[in-house]
């Protein structure tokens, strides 16, 4: 199988050296936005490609949703494959493409759009496939913020600085505010949902990210015997799908606390099966690119749809998720939600009752209209 890449960025050229010498795979024209004289197989044209009868497959490795969308489009359009680890594209615009790809029997997966190297997404296909009930959808789905969690807590370096040593090793991009900001973790849901339950969510979600997390936090929170971790969760109950991203305090000697540096751990759990844990590395070039090469080679083997055409784009509702949470937060902004106080003063440090996500996600959100400093995550008891 010849294969074209679209992009020689981070997944790009890791997905081009990997075909190289990958058993039956032959790498093919890479697209480039300008001539590069050190790139004797790059093209500047598209066409060039589409028109190419020894492509069998296209990679694409551009990001963003256009040109990629229109690119892709093309792709599957001229009978070629598609492959993708861009979330991005899937979550706005998978359905379409899982459409033209039928229209044109032709495969489209994006295996490596959720969980780097982890085969999260083809599990879970194949275990609803055959008849599984699937529960709930949970993880620790972005690298870059559990690098960066991790290193505070274990550390107890400055936010800043775990992020500059992401950045460094490339596990954070330049502008690193999808990932901070909880945009990626629920991308990357979004997809498990479409998956799992035909159900894609455009709206509803509640989303935080770690931008609020400091060292002071990270010292208190290990005192009470837990760590941070930035956490997914998604599930569907009588037809209402709920789906979030926020911090999640998970105790000392947890599955989650063992997560460290820039792993990721996804989960699902059926009522058959129980829960099932998928760990491995979750940001870098060569862990993206190995798992767009499997993607390639369940096409050989046959396997053409992840997504299916008809797939529902839907509101989450998270009105009926119910925990507790921890709260810091400006003195007596806070008061009437705690359950426990851990600290008082200028600074409150606290636990409430189980209450509502949207609730607690729009609370804070209103406290920081006023100018207010507020970190808070969910808080998961010992299993």
């Amino acid at each position: 199988m010849k294969v074209a890449v679209l992009g020689y960025g981070t997944v790009g050229k890791g997905v081009h050296d990997l075909l190289i010498d990958a058993p039956g795979f032959e790498a093919g024209p890479v697209l480039e936005k300008e001539e590069r004289p050190d790139l004797p197989f790059a093209v500047t044209d598209i066409d060039l490609i589409l028109i190419d009868p020894t492509v069998d497959a296209v990679i694409e490795a551009i990001g963003g949703i256009d040109p990629a969308y229109t690119f892709g489009k093309k792709v599957l359009e001229s009978g070629k494959h598609l492959v993708t680890s861009n979330k991005m594209l899937v979550a706005a615009k998978g359905p379409e493409l899982a459409s033209l790809a039928e229209q044109n029997g032709v495969a489209f997966l994006f295996s490596a759009a959720c969980g780097g190297a982890i085969p999260y997404l083809s599990n879970l296909q194949t275990a609803v496939n055959s008849g599984e009930e699937i529960v709930r959808l949970q993880g620790i789905l972005n690298g870059t913020t559990n690098y960066i969690l991790d290193r505070m807590q274990t550390d107890c370096v400055e936010f800043a600085d775990a992020l500059a040593d992401a950045q460094k090793l490339g596990y954070a991009e330049a502008d690193p505010s999808a990932d901070l900001s909880g945009m990626d973790s629920i991308r990357k849901i979004m997809l498990a949902c479409a998956v799992t339950y035909n159900e894609l969510p455009v709206d509803g979600m509640d989303i935080e990210g770690i931008t609020s997390f400091t060292r002071e936090d990270a010292e208190h929170i290990k005192n009470l015997g837990y760590v941070c971790r930035l956490k997914t969760k998604a599930k569907l109950v009588e037809n209402t799908l709920r789906a979030y991203v926020e911090p999640t305090l998970c105790p000392l000697g947890s599955i989650e606390s063992s997560i460290r540096l820039n792993g990721n751990m996804a989960s699902y759990t059926g009522n058959s099966c129980g829960m099932i844990s998928l760990i491995g590395e979750g940001a870098g070039r060569y862990t993206t690119a190995s798992s767009v090469l499997r993607d390639l080679e369940q096409i050989r083997r046959g396997k053409k749809i992840m997504i299916r055409p008809d797939c529902r784009r839907v509101t989450a509702n998270n009105e009926d998720s119910m925990h507790r949470y921890y709260l810091r937060a400006p003195e007596h902004t806070v008061d009437d939600l705690l359950l426990t106080v851990y600290e008082s003063g200028k600074i409150t440090r606290g636990v409430t009752d189980k209450i509502s996500v949207s609730f607690m996600h729009g609370f804070v959100n209103e406290l920081r209209s006023q100018g207010y400093d507020v970190f808070f995550a969910a808080v998961e008891r010992a299993h």
